[in-house]
């Protein structure tokens, strides 16, 4: 039997904040900025906000080709809105293909507005994606405002979970304090996107590291990246690190709708994706502009055929909305009602996929 959790945030105007002109409408560091800290500019309440996916499977195995690919796409989707961030989901194998594929999209893109982590594949309204494919999802218009902030050296790469639990949860608690601690904050922050080196059960600490600065009824959602050798990286201003964390404030006068939903066999994933994607739809009272979607790679290898998970969100949410989905190594976002504390609205757990539907 699966359980299910869901939870609505709604944000109130406030009073416009001045926007500066940057060349191209794009965000860039703030000045004397440290490296492991980045804000945009910040949002206009009369503003647009815009969101917009693409996915780009490399068959030829060139994965600088495949970034600049995706970025062009990403550009033209996009067409005169200022971008405001890019959010990379890819899955291709070794370092020195994953910078390259970095390289490719910041051709396009300044570097310092492109952050997120590898995974094990990712989906789109488009379909769904696995090896040697790249998702982008563009963030943009005045309406909205991102920062963004970087820990290194989390200390847990290499500890197990089974023989040094007291030292992941005190260096994790620490870390997601520090990440919160660094991040630019304003009154009008609406959700913390969570991507780390840190995976499930370890996961769950760092969030209660940031609940600790953001209180526990805050919206988190995220994603733990790839947990294989070599596949260990987030992105952070175009740069990759391992044994660490990106935390992304997304701020403005919108609203946000989180459902969670765990499950570990063929039927109930995809039972469970279709019901956790019809609860946080039904929860959001406005016009949907953006669905994220961090899914577990468990869930995923327990299908018979990915594309039916794709299909039973679709058939819930409708095919029109923005998708960003990504398969990690442990979600974060509303756990379900067994594992669920219920002082906080999120966690840190696997096997769960996590909807948060964002708009007006």
């Amino acid at each position: 039997m699966t359980t299910r959790s869901v939870y609505r945030f709604v944000g109130f105007p406030l009073a416009a904040l001045v926007v500066l002109a940057y060349a191209f409408g794009m965000a860039t560091a703030s000045a004397g900025a440290a490296d492991d800290v980045w804000q945009s500019p910040p949002a206009d309440a009369a503003g647009k906000i815009v969101f917009r996916a693409v996915m780009v499977e490399d068959q030829d195995e060139q994965p600088l080709a495949a970034g600049k690919a995706a970025a062009d796409q990403l550009k033209a989707a996009m067409g005169d809105v200022p971008l405001k961030a890019v959010v990379v989901s890819e899955c291709f194998e070794d370092l020195e293909n994953k910078q390259a594929l970095l390289a490719g999209i910041c051709s396009v893109f300044p570097s310092e507005m492109v952050f997120g982590q590898a995974t094990y594949g990712s989906f789109t309204q488009a379909g769904c994606g696995g090896f040697d494919t790249v998702c982008l999802l563009g963030i943009g218009g005045d309406g909205i405002g991102i920062s963004a902030a970087l820990v290194k050296d989390l200390g847990v790469a290499k500890l197990t979970f089974e023989e040094h639990e007291a030292e992941i949860k005190q260096r994790l608690h620490d870390a997601g304090a520090k990440l919160m601690g660094k991040l630019p904050r304003s009154e009008r922050d609406r959700l913390a996107v969570l991507q780390a080196d840190a995976h499930s059960p370890k996961n769950q600490f760092l969030v209660e590291g940031v609940q600790q600065v953001l209180g526990g009824g805050f919206p988190i959602t995220g994603g733990s990246a790839n947990k294989n050798e070599g596949q260990t990286f987030v992105y952070f201003r175009g740069q990759t690190h391992r044994d660490s964390a990106v935390a992304l404030m997304l701020s403005g006068d919108f609203r946000v709708a989180l459902s969670g939903r765990k499950a570990m066999d063929n039927d109930q994933v995809i039972a469970t994706a279709r019901e956790a994607a019809a609860e946080s739809l039904a929860a959001f009272a406005g016009q949907p502009q953006a669905v994220l979607a961090f899914n577990c790679a468990g869930r995923r290898g327990k299908l018979k055929r990915p594309a039916d998970e794709l299909a039973a969100i679709q058939a819930a949410m409708g095919t029109e909305t923005p998708l960003f989905g990504c398969y990690c190594a442990g979600e974060v976002g509303p756990l379900d009602a067994a594992e669920k504390d219920a002082d906080v609205l999120s966690g840190g757990s696997g096997w769960h996929v996590m909807f948060t539907v964002i708009g007006r």
